[in-house]
């Protein structure tokens, strides 16, 4: 069992260091995804905020704004036809559903597309190394170019209507110059016409300001988060930190699991050296459970088989006491008989005891065959009727004083050939032996009967005999036990005959059911068994 937890542990480890290169390749994939959606998302207002305004000039406009913008963010923009630019459908369905699209270029390198003219299937491009100062400021200018158009009591209506059809990254804003988060010498700057970039309040953010001429309000813009890619070292201690819980709950669960196989493998080498009272511990429904409960009714198996080999002994010891005293007591006699009819007497006597050991031999062998494992069954069509016939003809004379009838219950009612599957050397033994009990025990009348449906098969017999109580219906199964020791060993039982019986019909997969019988009062055994075997 060592070498199989250690195996386990192997393969635990393994798994770790999998999860772990599994860990480090998901929030590498992870950074990178939050990086272009974040250069995405600064550059997405801007870039469609410069195409709308392009879209309306001319192509002289077009170069000037071009130049003019470019310098105002330190890039180079350019106009490209569509179709040179060869991008994928992906692509080109976000361009025409009016948002851009960020290509990666580099480790810290993107390209941006935004759609001028679906018309002219124009598209505006340009490469960005740091999405930072200069994107902000040009992304100011662009806005108060765009607001200085309207009057200043409609400029917070625009821009808002700006926000939502453009879909900026961050927020915008107008206020006054008393409402922005400025200090005096900020404020003073954006009095002079300066762009005002200033740090948030948890000092991770920065929000830019710019005045617009003529107007009491200031643009306030952000706040603008730089985009921090998990540090290694924190990646690092959390990988570690969640592989060391990991470690610590498959350890305690395979440590659980190990104890409770321990628990089995203790109940296995108590139960080898005879002690077979032991029961392995059932402490839930999982596979280990399954498995403790599989074992349990094994060790039961085994201390029930043991149990009746031991009970076979000493029933047996018991039944062969009787006749070899018989002959015991024939053998001497025999040697002081004077005459020939005495002779021939104590002979026959003899022979008798012989013939009662032998009929005891074969009980106890058909027993044995039926009870240690499945024997070879043959399973062939038998007609039950004919079986039904042939074991009356032959166990009818064995009380003449009693009528072995015949019931009419067959299906369909008086058919010459009622077929089932079974194994007809088992199944006549099987009827004989019923029908030898309840000759046995019955006063004047026993009936035998059968019915065949379309898919089941019982077999009946009944007596007018003392019948079965209730509590002993199924102590009467079990071997060598008889309700009426002596009665039954009168008439020549050994208390095996209902034990084979329900070995039979176990392996033809049916059941046996005692009651009284209503027509008769007295005791009815019925075999039930599938028509057709599996």
């Amino acid at each position: 069992m060592n070498s199989i937890f250690l195996r386990i542990y192997g393969g635990m480890l393994a798994a770790l260091v999998l999860v772990a290169m599994l860990g480090a390749g998901a929030v590498e994939m992870v950074n990178e995804k939050r990086t272009h959606q974040h250069r995405e998302r600064l550059a997405n207002g801007t870039f469609r905020l410069m195409a709308d305004n392009l879209e309306h000039q001319s192509p002289i406009e077009r170069r000037r704004a071009l130049v003019l913008w470019g310098r105002l963010l330190g890039l180079q923009l350019e106009l490209h036809p569509l179709e040179i630019l060869g991008l994928d459908s992906t692509t080109r369905n976000r361009l025409f559903a009016g948002q851009i699209a960020v290509r990666e270029l580099g480790a810290h390198s993107v390209r941006v597309y935004a759609l001028v003219s679906e018309t002219e299937k124009l598209v505006l491009t340009s490469d960005v190394e740091q999405i930072s100062e200069q994107l902000a400021r040009a992304t100011i200018y662009l806005l108060i170019d765009e607001l200085v158009r309207y009057p200043r009591d409609e400029q917070p209506a625009r821009l808002a209507e700006l926000k939502q059809d453009k879909g900026f990254g961050f927020d915008l804003r107008l206020v006054t110059l008393q409402e922005a988060n400025l200090d005096q010498d900020q404020r003073r700057r954006v009095e002079d016409g300066d762009t005002v970039m200033a740090l948030g309040r948890g000092g991770d953010a920065v929000h830019v300001f710019a005045g617009i001429a003529g107007t009491p309000w200031v643009l306030e813009l952000g706040p603008l988060y730089q985009m921090n890619p998990y540090p290694p070292q924190v990646l690092i201690l959390i990988g570690v930190l969640g592989l060391t819980l990991i470690g610590l709950i498959v350890y305690l669960l395979v440590r659980q699991l190990e104890r409770r196989l321990a628990a089995l493998e203790k109940a296995a080498t108590r139960i080898s050296r005879g002690r077979l009272e032991v029961r392995a511990p059932v402490d839930s429904a999982d596979s280990v459970g399954r498995l403790a409960l599989a074992f349990n009714a094994m060790t039961e198996h085994l201390q029930r088989s043991l149990g009746i080999q031991r009970e076979m002994v000493r029933a047996v010891s018991h039944e062969l006491r009787t006749p070899v005293a018989r002959l015991r007591f024939g053998l001497e006699m025999l040697g002081d008989a004077e005459s020939d009819t005495a002779r021939d007497k104590y002979m026959t006597g003899m022979d008798n005891d012989i013939q009662e050991l032998d009929r005891l031999l074969d009980e106890m062998l058909t027993y044995a065959r039926l009870e240690q494992g499945a024997p070879a069954l043959d399973f062939q069509p038998v007609d039950l009727n004919a079986l039904i016939d042939q074991v009356m003809v032959e166990l009818a004379p064995l009380r003449a004083q009693v009528n072995l009838l015949r019931g009419e219950y067959s299906d369909p009612p008086g058919a010459l050939a009622v077929l089932t599957e079974a194994e007809p050397r088992y199944l006549q033994r099987a009827l004989q032996n019923l029908v030898s009990n309840a000759l046995r025990h019955a006063e004047s009348r026993v009936w035998v009967s059968c019915w065949v449906g379309p898919k089941r098969c019982r077999l009946t017999v009944e007596d007018d005999g003392p019948g079965v109580p209730e509590e002993d219906r199924e102590r009467i199964f079990r071997p060598f036990i008889r309700l009426d020791d002596s009665r039954t060993r009168a008439s020549g039982g050994h208390g095996l005959g209902l034990s084979i019986v329900r070995r039979i019909i176990y392996w033809h997969n049916g059941k046996i059911e005692v009651s009284r019988s209503a027509a008769l009062g007295g005791a009815s055994f019925s075999l039930v068994w599938p028509r057709q075997q599996q």
